[in-house]
């Protein structure tokens, strides 16, 4: 019999496609058209024989033409195949019907493409084709247990062959682990609910152990300022810091602007902080143009971008420390220091100020506070977040990621503690006065130029809280590297 051949490029340039032929005569299958009769007059044992001495007509998938202005290739339409095989297991139960089954065929429609030439017809332009019909197990075919009664007048050894083909279904296992899907849920629920009620009583038990505590300094306090130690006490020791002559008065005016970069900053950088240690699912994320994999997002990046600046500023915030020599007011420089600052504490727990005035000297108690938040507090938050951050080089593994993580957060709630605290005592200790002496450089008590000026202060950081959010990043993070959504 005659099948075409598939022809490809020519061997050589300007060639004809290779192989030169087109057909090419193969021996036919082994048993004919007489075979095929005489199986049907008399089934053999294997029906798989007879079914591949069968063929069938197919549609051949036909390419672009070989040369240009030619016709499609291949030149033939269709071509005989081989029936497929169908074996013993997934014929029909009863053995007069195999020759059947294995003929039969159904009508389905076939997808058609593009037409070949232009203003052509869709190919291939026949629209449905004939394949072999599926078949189906006798495990499918095979009857429910409810119907076996039915089954009675069949041969005995159809129905020994249909019998184990007819297992139980498993509902009952499905709705033992349904079940037990359910359970398992409950279970969880409650163990869920039973977990967040000490959780949800925590910060009230906590916070009624401060107050209580709270309570009993102010009472010590009060009690041991009435005593005759602590009034001698007292009166050694009034709170005030020691400084030297050359010390400076008043607060410069890159002191007062430095404070509220400052503010502004630490606030951001608490919140957006808070925001990173919260967050499971960022709605974006952030990359460097030369690192594409490597993706943290928007809101670390603008943490990161925060920190840089705080560092900035801190530098400078030094460095002018320094060179001014406002640096004797936040620096202890006698060993008396210590015990007036223990004497402010008792004052400031018997609910009886220290005397002070910040445009002069602070009392030793604020001093040693502002030395632990710049000295002490600031260059171990720079450290500890820079090592957490992606600059950090991965080669650099003298610094524990565990150890970082430790500190990290310790330190921005020494931050919020110390916020909280310095707030409350500016405004108990005459608010107008000390507003003055942080944002308008004055030593004026009763003005209101700083009260304007840290409202706006208080304004901006508002507004800096409320855009700090992806979709008002994101924007600004594109310029500077690739910005994915979630």
């Amino acid at each position: 019999m005659q099948v075409p051949v598939r022809q490809g490029l020519p061997r050589v340039s300007g060639g004809a496609p290779w192989p030169p032929v087109e057909v090419a005569e193969v021996p036919e299958p082994k048993g004919g058209a007489a075979a095929h009769s005489a199986q049907a007059e008399h089934p053999a044992p294997n029906p798989a024989h007879s079914a591949a001495a069968e063929y069938v007509t197919v549609p051949l998938r036909r390419g672009l033409p070989r040369t240009p202005g030619g016709q499609p290739w291949p030149a033939a339409e269709t071509a005989q195949v081989p029936a497929p095989t169908i074996p013993a297991q997934a014929e029909a139960p009863a053995p007069e019907a195999d020759h059947s089954a294995a003929t039969e065929h159904v009508t389905v429609p076939l997808r058609r493409g593009l037409p070949r030439t232009p203003g052509g017809q869709p190919w291939p332009a026949a629209e449905t084709a004939q394949v072999p019909a599926p078949k189906f197990t006798a495990q499918a075919e095979a009857p429910a247990p409810e119907a076996s009664h039915s089954a009675v007048a069949a041969p005995a050894e159809s129905a020994a062959h249909v019998a184990p083909a007819a297992p139980a279904t498993p509902a009952a296992p499905a709705t033992r682990v349904a079940a037990a899907g359910s359970t398992a849920k409950r279970a969880g629920g409650d163990t869920e609910a039973s977990k967040s009620t000490p959780h949800s009583t925590k910060p009230w038990l906590w916070g009624g152990i401060l107050v209580v505590l709270a309570a009993i300094g102010v009472l010590a306090a009060r009690w041991f300022v009435g005593t005759d130690t602590g009034a001698d006490f007292i009166a050694r020791y009034s709170g005030a810091q020691p400084l030297p002559e050359s010390a400076p008065e008043g607060f410069p005016a890159w002191l007062t602007w430095s404070h509220f970069f400052n503010m502004f900053l630490m606030a951001m950088i608490i919140k957006t902080g808070l925001t990173q240690r919260r967050e499971k699912k960022p709605e974006a994320y952030w990359a460097p143009r030369s690192r594409p994999r490597e993706k943290i997002s928007v809101n670390l990046w603008l943490h990161v971008v925060l920190d840089v600046a705080w560092v900035v500023l801190g530098a400078i915030f030094y460095v002018l420390l320094f060179t001014t020599g406002q640096w004797v007011r936040i620096v202890p420089t006698s060993w008396e220091t210590f015990p007036n600052a223990v004497s402010a504490g008792i004052q400031y727990l018997s609910l009886d100020w220290p005397n002070e005035n910040p445009w002069v000297f602070y009392n030793s108690l604020q001093e040693l506070s502002y030395f632990l938040v710049v000295f002490v507090a600031s260059p171990l938050a720079i450290i500890s977040g820079a090592r957490m951050s992606p600059l950090w080089p991965r080669q650099w593994n003298f610094i524990s990621m565990r150890v970082a993580r430790a500190l990290h957060f310790p330190t921005m709630l020494f931050f919020v503690l110390f916020v909280i605290i310095h707030v409350a005592l500016v405004f108990t200790t005459g608010v107008r006065g000390n507003l003055n002496a942080m944002f308008a450089a004055t030593d004026d008590p009763t003005g209101w130029t700083g009260t304007i000026l840290f409202v706006i202060a208080i304004a901006v950081i508002a507004g800096g809280w409320a855009l700090a959010r992806p979709m008002f990043v994101a924007p600004i993070a594109a310029r500077t590297g690739n910005v994915t959504q979630r």
